[in-house]
């Protein structure tokens, strides 16, 4: 029989507030995620400016929040001057991160316009290119997006059509420096110095901006920690966030290591974390450096890497590339990665997922065609519209499974969040067993809750079913029977390979 998974839930022990800024995403000139995605005039959805208005629906619902543009790798090629505008008269542009051909047909302005459209809780957060360009650029940038009125550059934004600043707070002080693939990539002293240098520019300007230090490109990376510890050494007192990017997939079949990718997210954000700390200790300040997680996802690294090899791009324009079809398994770990963001959100208060539209996407769109949502969708809209409010301390004792990569894992891997003015509480958990079931009791103290309100499950029989533009919800979140709170204790039986919402109310 198997072991019943067990933890309980106080109010007074929490983790910390959720930032709304957690459940961010990122569009970057790559692929087909600006055009044909977002943008595509003379589709039979696009309004006036072409934006799809069936994929700024889904967006909606999906509910993100904080929006990171334009990059990612094609930031650090970027000249922001190309993408304002009349849009007839902007250059083409051979863009060296992804092979392709940049046409800068959707630029600034309409970035500022999708998020406008897609409403108030769609914040910019703005990279700028410290690869090719450095600290003159990023003030131009930030004064011609920024300044009311008056100057050259902030009357050139009106003169586009532009009269009201756009109003960007959250800045990218580049990407992913450490890269060797990263165009204008630097050691971390050199990176440091220009980012300090830009950030103290950006404050003379608005000292009230937030801003974002390249963290290392991944945990993997040889510079890893040592990076951080020398840019932070520079740029402690300047800047808000030190960024982090990880992504997981499947390799070799082993399924039993993928299912505990979080295990790896979570001892990264805390190796990060004691990095900063370390650094503050060091320099005797009481400042904390939060962390912006702005890269995360499901991606098959080692097909796209594969295939760019054998078969290398000669500069199209917005070809199909890194879009992955995500299936039930995969699903399950992207919840399980929203877990893991959820349960560090007294540190974590950015989170960009990578990327929003077709790239590695919840959103998938064929050109003159729909929109659909992929099986990764469904667990990121649930935590979007009911992970707000206090993240409860969730300690599990669980039943547990070996995994080459990670050891002894737990099976459950569970966060809780609780509305602090309606009291509610959403429990988000995952069930990484492929074959069982796993029963799952909720102790709750000093909670006020009279029963369950829903349990909706994302799961199937197949673990790689998937949707497609043939089967577009084939797979979908279902109710789950039998959840009940009995005498104080939540009682639910997980599903095998399974991603679930239980609220509380």
């Amino acid at each position: 029989m198997t072991r019943t998974a067990r933890f309980t839930l106080d109010p007074a022990f929490t983790v910390g507030d959720v930032d709304p800024r957690l459940f961010g995403s990122f569009v970057e000139h790559l692929g087909r995620c600006v055009y044909d995605g977002i943008f595509e005039p003379g589709h039979p959805a696009a309004d006036e400016a072409g934006l799809r208005t069936d994929v700024l629906d889904l967006v909606r619902e999906l509910g993100v929040t904080a929006i990171r543009y334009p990059g990612g790798n094609f930031v650090s090629g970027y000249r922001w001057e190309d993408s304002v505008g009349p849009a007839d008269e902007r250059p083409r542009r051979l863009d060296l991160a992804w092979r392709s051909t940049e046409t800068n047909r959707f630029g600034l302005s309409e970035y500022i316009d999708f998020l406008r459209k897609v409403g108030p809780q769609a914040e910019p957060m703005l990279a700028v290119n410290l690869g090719t360009r450095g600290v003159q650029e990023a003030i131009q940038l930030q004064e011609y997006a920024n300044h009311p009125s008056g100057t050259e550059l902030s009357d050139r934004r009106i003169g586009h059509g532009d009269k009201d600043p756009f109003g960007i707070k959250l800045w990218c002080l580049g990407n992913e420096m450490d890269g060797p693939w990263q165009t204008g990539h630097k050691t971390a002293e050199e990176y440091g110095r220009i980012a300090a240098e830009t950030a103290r520019a950006m404050r003379q300007i608005d000292p009230s901006v937030q801003l974002v230090a390249c963290g290392s490109s991944s945990r993997a990376m040889p510079t890893f920690a040592a990076w951080e510890a020398t840019v932070l050494a520079e740029t402690y007192d300047l800047v808000d966030y030190v960024s982090l990017h990880a992504y997981y997939e499947e390799t070799d079949g082993d399924r039993d290591s993928f299912l505990a990718s979080a295990v790896d997210m979570e001892s990264f954000i805390e190796s990060v974390v004691a990095t900063c700390d370390h650094v503050g200790a060091r320099l005797k300040s009481t400042k904390k450096i939060n962390l912006s997680f702005d890269e995360w996802n499901v991606w098959y690294m080692s097909r796209f890497q594969k295939d760019a090899e054998e078969n290398p791009l000669d500069w199209p324009e917005a070809p199909r590339l890194l879009e992955d079809n995500y299936s039930v398994t995969d699903a399950v770990v992207f919840g399980s990665l929203l877990i893991a963001l959820l349960r560090h959100a007294d540190r974590v208060t950015v989170a960009c997922l990578a990327q929003l539209v077709n790239v590695i996407a919840p959103i998938m769109t064929e050109p003159g065609g729909p929109a659909w949502r992929q099986t990764t969708f469904f667990p990121f809209a649930q935590a979007a519209r009911h992970g707000r409010g206090q993240v409860l301390d969730v300690r599990v004792d669980s039943p547990t499974y070996g995994t080459a990569k990670y050891g002894e894992t737990d099976l459950l891997h569970a966060t809780a969040v609780r509305d602090p003015e309606t009291g509610a509480v959403t429990v988000f958990a995952v069930n990484r067993s492929q074959d069982a079931v796993l029963p799952l009791e909720v102790a709750l103290h000093g909670l006020e809750l009279d029963g369950v309100v829903e349990h909706q499950v994302l799961a199937d029989a197949d673990p790689e079913a998937r949707n497609t533009l043939a089967e577009p919800e084939r797979v979908v979140p279902h109710a789950a029977e039998g959840t009940v709170l009995d005498g104080g204790t939540l009682k639910a039986a997980l599903e095998p390979l399974s991603w679930n919402m239980i609220r509380l109310a």
